[in-house]
């Protein structure tokens, strides 16, 4: 019997890739809740979901086993715990909230509940990524010493909207993007960040006060340190991740969009190798390890207590760039 979602808020994300995810993945999508009932509707019809509803309590009346939470930030918290609550498995966007304490109330509504929990981090599911994992924990670099990030584009015209606006929902750059960054690097390198030095810029296209560009220093535990670039306002700039080692290093091109996409080049003494890469579809192999964990078999790929974490990263680089200093990273929450 195919896992039943409800989509809690009618937005682009899900039209543009979790509707199709969550199908190709075995799901059946059986509601949606929209505040607006005139968009929830036309949003069910656009996408054949059998029902439109503006709360939710009807959402979880509709039988769902899952819920696929993409509301702005600020309303992740009620809307996470009202499933929890309810004894429904939950995959929340990020970052999860816009303040620790609500996100660590998530992780532990969902904890309490016996419920899955997972944040749709979706580059750790992205080939280039993974094979950068393997290569890293295989030694083929030695010990890791450096890393850097560019996770820098130009935001599309449809997205500009509270992301450059509305700092109660968590605009700018570093709540949008350092997250993914952040998370992907623990993955990638199975490390984890301390300290972080963040300056901001602010260009013109997000509202005063909003970055919309920054660029970070963290140290993680083993003492690596890695560079970040993120940024809305770069038509042609190229995404990448170099992860550099006492004896070989990495450089991923074009690794970063949300399409299948990447090239991952190994350097070592012997010269570069190309790595093969088998590309597929980041979202449907995270709601397929998400049903996986739902049915006891393993963890999704990032998990509640992940996003915490990569929260608490954007939150620390966002008072560093306030006060000019170098910020710790700490959740708060014990594991």
């Amino acid at each position: 019997m195919p896992v039943r979602w409800g989509l809690i808020g009618a937005t682009v994300i899900a039209r543009e890739w979790m509707i199709d995810a969550i199908r190709e993945a075995g799901g059946e999508i059986v509601s949606v809740m929209s505040t607006s009932t005139e968009r929830g509707k036309a949003y069910a019809e656009e996408f054949g979901i059998p029902l439109a509803v503006t709360n939710l309590s009807n959402l979880f009346a509709s039988g769902v086993d899952a819920v696929y939470v993409s509301t702005t930030n600020e309303r992740h918290r009620a809307e996470v715990v009202a499933a929890a609550e309810a004894g429904i498995h939950v995959l929340c966007e990020k970052p999860l909230a816009t303040s620790l304490s609500d996100a660590r109330d998530m992780v532990l509504a969902c904890r309490k509940a016996g419920v899955v929990m997972g944040t749709n981090h979706h580059l750790r599911n992205s080939a280039t990524h993974i094979a950068s994992r393997d290569i890293i924990r295989s030694g083929r670099i030695g010990r890791p010493l450096s890393a850097r990030v560019t996770h820098a584009g130009y935001l599309p015209e449809h997205l500009q909207t509270w992301r450059l606006k509305d700092p109660t929902a968590g605009a700018g750059a570093i709540l949008d993007l350092t997250v993914h960054d952040a998370d992907l690097l623990r993955f990638i390198l199975e490390d984890e960040p301390e300290t972080i030095s963040t300056l901001t810029q602010n260009s013109g296209m997000a509202a005063e006060g909003i970055e919309d560009a920054a660029l970070s220093l963290i140290r993680f535990r083993s003492g690596l340190l890695a560079h970040l670039f993120d940024g809305f306002t770069t038509r042609y700039a190229r995404t990448g991740v170099e992860v550099h080692g006492t004896d070989g290093s990495l450089f991923a091109s074009d690794c970063m969009p949300q399409r299948p996409s990447g090239t991952l080049t190994l350097r070592t003494a012997d010269g570069d190798e190309e790595i093969v890469l088998d590309h597929k579809n980041y979202y449907v192999r995270g709601v397929r390890a998400f049903h996986d964990a739902m049915a006891g078999k393993g963890a999704p790929p990032s998990t509640g207590e992940d996003g915490l974490i990569s929260l608490a990263v954007a939150l620390a680089a966002l008072e560093s760039a306030k006060t000019g200093q170098t910020s710790a990273i700490s959740t708060g929450l014990d594991s």
